[in-house]
């Protein structure tokens, strides 16, 4: 068994459904993830689009959203999670909006990839303030046990 996680809004490499985007109520999707490995502490995820702006030149790695010291039994995260809602302990970072919490897709130009990444790590991480997702990265840097992802797509229909 290995680390896995799923959404019940979008099948691997589906369609992101439009409520969970810009176009839509710009609202988190549901997340669960099973087969933690033992020994871990806690858990980040960190949701990222490499293909922006335009996926066929893409110039950077945009951060749709960053969470860290998740509980390893949370088992998930309800759709359109809200900051008081986080599982006891979670802390957020700040996505590419300058602004902590989820920030649906919105891709000016082409379908878009969305890496939905999750990190098992053997620490809790002291307290970061509001991480970027490469504060986050440096911080569990040689922490991580085992990662996964799930990656959605979505195209805007302008």
């Amino acid at each position: 068994m290995s680390l896995t996680l799923t959404s019940t809004a979008f099948e691997p490499g589906g369609n992101i459904p439009a409520i969970h985007t810009c176009d839509g109520n710009d609202i988190s999707p549901p997340l669960s993830w099973f087969d933690i490995p033992a020994g871990t502490k806690s858990l980040a995820l960190i949701v990222e689009d490499p293909d922006a702006p335009d996926p066929a030149a893409p110039q950077r790695i945009f951060t749709h959203w960053v969470l860290y010291n998740i509980p390893p039994d949370a088992g998930g995260l309800p759709q359109g999670v809200k900051s008081a809602e986080l599982p006891s302990g979670t802390r957020e970072g700040m996505n590419d909006w300058h602004r902590p919490g989820f920030g649906g897709p919105c891709p000016p130009i082409g379908r878009h990839r969305y890496f939905h990444k999750l990190h098992a790590l053997d620490i809790v991480l002291p307290d970061l303030g509001n991480p970027t997702n490469g504060d986050l990265e440096k911080a569990m840097h040689g922490h991580i046990i085992e990662q996964t992802e799930l990656i959605g797509l979505y195209q805007r229909n302008k």
